[in-house]
């Protein structure tokens, strides 16, 4: 499988970040991985936009509440996405099972991290662009985007030094389902117990 480096993962979440902010969100890559990132990157987009819904205190309950639900359903299809780009990866680089050092992050994660610093990065800025706030509070945040900027290069620089350690066969990661418990009415308490009412 022809993997996409993690140069281009990073620049198609900030294309996208922009990019939906200007038009509708919708995934637009074909197939293989990057749709993976896109997918992912759509579900932390939706996320953030859902959670500024929800701390708002003008809108109602049934608007928080909606907000609330629609949250817990992206969180919980991002979660699927960051494994189905592990699954990938898997595919894509068969990791060593044992032998070598193991990273505490797969591939997924690092990628899901670096899509929500692609929105923070995005936002942050937008606050380094406001003409109604002070040059103080301008000033701040850019400071905060300088370091948002840094944190998405490392984690870029971390995510090919995984690959490339993998690649080499020097080291490796392991995918560990989520298990969220929460969704599963056969799991979470609150609803298997309203089921057995």
């Amino acid at each position: 499988m022809n993997l996409p480096t993690p140069q281009e993962i990073t620049e198609l979440q900030t294309h996208l970040t922009r990019h939906w902010h200007e038009v509708s969100p919708n995934a637009e890559q074909p197939r293989g991985l990057l749709r993976l990132v896109e997918e992912n990157h759509l579900r932390n987009f939706s996320l953030w936009h859902e959670e500024d819904v929800a701390r708002r205190d003008d809108l109602g309950f049934e608007a928080v509440y909606n907000a609330k639900r629609a949250i817990d359903a992206y969180n919980q299809q991002r979660n699927d996405f960051m494994e189905k780009m592990d699954q990938a990866f898997v595919t894509g680089l068969e990791p060593k099972p044992e032998g070598v050092p193991f990273n505490s992050e797969t591939p997924g994660m690092m990628i899901d991290r670096l899509s929500i610093l692609a929105l923070k990065e995005f936002h942050m800025q937008e606050q380094v662009d406001r003409t109604d706030v002070d040059e103080a509070h301008r000033a701040r945040c850019a400071d905060k985007v300088s370091v948002i900027q840094r944190q998405r290069q490392d984690l870029q620089t971390a995510l090919a030094d995984l690959l490339a350690g993998v690649l080499a066969g020097t080291h490796s990661f392991r995918v560990y389902f989520q298990f969220k418990m929460y969704n599963d009415p056969s799991l979470n308490p609150e609803l298997y117990k309203e089921n057995e009412a």
